[in-house]
């Protein structure tokens, strides 16, 4: 399994609690606001806001929770986000990539530097880590034992799919970014509804630390991604058998 698979393995596992559920349910509530703000309320006709709302489903979000988010983003009211990502590194050199959905941008430049100065990061001019990601669409999938995973394979390929990785209970699809829409319709077509579906930043080249050093590099994470502000965190620590162990352990 690839790195980015296995941390979105970890994430999901330590998600499960209802401090970090609730976390969730706000990044996932703001994805959807965006969505209907910008393109209406009507799912039919809003590929976006479907995808969001699809993404909530699959987190168990309930349903009055996505109802209630569509219409306050359709009315006069509606909170007003903004986009803004950070580029930056963390201790030992990992490289760290901050996606924001923000309504005050004094607020979340001032918190998201703080926390790298916190422990031990610095941030960078927006560009100058590009180079090391590359935008992907990743699909997590439910396994099911009536799935005949070689036929699967075909349709996922013929669709775009260019890794596909399966743990104890799901199945990661990779696919270029131009092929996110593609392979999307095609599950679609095969009655499938993924968990989640979105574009992550992949990284090229990952780096390898040891624990005590990992551990260092895994706190100023875990801060970003408790800041309300935070959508996703991407970074470039490779997840070594070590680290993985030591994680599942927390």
């Amino acid at each position: 399994m690839s790195g980015h698979s296995k941390w979105s393995t970890i994430k999901r596992k330590k998600g499960a609690n209802d401090a970090k559920r609730g976390k969730m349910f706000t990044r996932l509530i703001k994805e959807i606001t965006i969505a209907a703000r910008d393109g209406g309320g009507d799912r039919e006709t809003n590929h976006r806001l479907r995808l969001a709302v699809q993404n909530a489903k699959g987190a168990n979000m309930p349903k009055d929770n996505i109802e209630r988010a569509i219409k306050k983003a359709i009315g006069d009211d509606a909170t007003k986000y903004e986009k803004i990502t950070f580029e930056g590194y963390a201790p030992n050199g990992i490289a760290v990539f901050v996606e924001c959905l923000s309504d005050n941008n004094n607020r979340t430049v001032a918190s998201v530097r703080s926390i790298f100065n916190k422990y031990g990061g610095n941030l960078g001019t927006n560009g100058s880590l590009s180079f090391l990601f590359e935008r992907k669409g990743i699909f997590t999938v439910m396994k099911s034992d009536n799935l005949d995973m070689d036929g699967f394979e075909l349709e996922l390929i013929d669709g775009g799919a260019e890794d596909i990785e399966t743990d104890e209970d799901m199945i990661t699809i990779t696919c270029a970014m131009e092929d996110f829409g593609n392979l999307n319709k095609k599950l679609e077509e095969m009655g499938i509804e993924p968990v989640s579906a979105d574009l992550q930043r992949v990284p090229n080249d990952t780096k390898q630390l040891d624990l005590t050093a990992s551990g260092k590099v895994l706190k100023l994470i875990d801060s970003l991604e408790e800041d309300d502000d935070v959508q996703n965190v991407f970074h470039n620590l490779e997840m070594t058998e070590e680290l993985e162990a030591e994680l599942e352990k927390q």
